[in-house]
């Protein structure tokens, strides 16, 4: 058996077969043995501290992270975080670029853009790839200098006005909440080490589960407070 266990380790355990019950014979006398991998059983603190354990038959939950949107986004990970990041300035690119798109097909600018004499609602949109690349230099405020609005189109100037809020938001909501997540230390339990073993033994005259912590930053970390479950049967 010591054998076995150095050979293999501890991650196996010997489990004795017998031949009652089966059509199979053994080939020797006495009962067979074989090697049959341990099954691991799940944690129920993982070593960088997080809790296995997860809410369950809670009433109305999505309502719930939905009324809390902003610190829904910050506790996501971080692909989902992408994700809604890249799709948001995405819909909103478009969309405004299609509104400028209509307001210059309603007014007939895609048409008579050419015009020597004719004064159009922004100079030197064309069409749809041109009315995105007016919005995308508006927005970030590149300002080319090619494409520019006139005083002639009162809706275009109300919807620059909207534009300009509505981005505002749409940067201050986002961008804020990728500036909260980044600052939280979500992996600054990498770097704290625990012992492998805990033991147990006299303090002050009663017994105490003892167990050590090292940070392996040279940073010190003021007013930490450990908390520890311990599970028995």
């Amino acid at each position: 058996m010591s054998a076995i266990r150095r050979k293999f380790g501890d991650d196996y355990q010997v489990v004795t077969t017998s031949s009652s019950g089966s059509g199979l014979q053994p080939h020797g006398p006495g009962p067979q043995q074989q090697l049959v991998p341990k099954k691991k059983r799940q944690r129920f603190v993982d070593k960088n501290g997080r809790c296995n354990v997860q809410h369950g038959n809670l009433g109305s939950e999505t309502s719930r992270y939905l009324s809390d949107l902003f610190t829904t986004l910050v506790d996501l990970k971080w692909r989902w975080n992408l994700f809604i990041f890249i799709l948001t300035y995405t819909v909103a690119w478009l969309f405004m670029a299609s509104m400028w798109w209509v307001i210059a097909y309603t007014r007939g600018d895609l048409n008579k853009a050419h015009v020597g004499n004719y004064t159009p609602c922004v100079a030197n949109v064309y069409n749809f790839p041109s009315a995105f690349l007016f919005f995308i230099e508006t927005e970030a405020t590149i300002g080319y200098g090619y494409r520019y609005i006139t005083d002639k189109c009162p809706e275009g100037i109300i919807l620059f006005l909207f534009q300009s809020i509505l981005g505002s938001i749409v940067d201050a909501f986002l961008i804020g909440c990728m500036f909260i997540k980044m600052s939280q230390p979500k992996k600054r339990a990498e770097t704290l080490m625990f012992s492998e073993h805990a033991v147990i033994s006299m303090r002050d005259g009663k017994l105490t589960l003892m167990f050590r912590v090292g940070n392996l930053r040279n940073s010190h970390m003021v007013s930490a407070q450990i908390r520890c479950k311990l599970l028995k049967e």
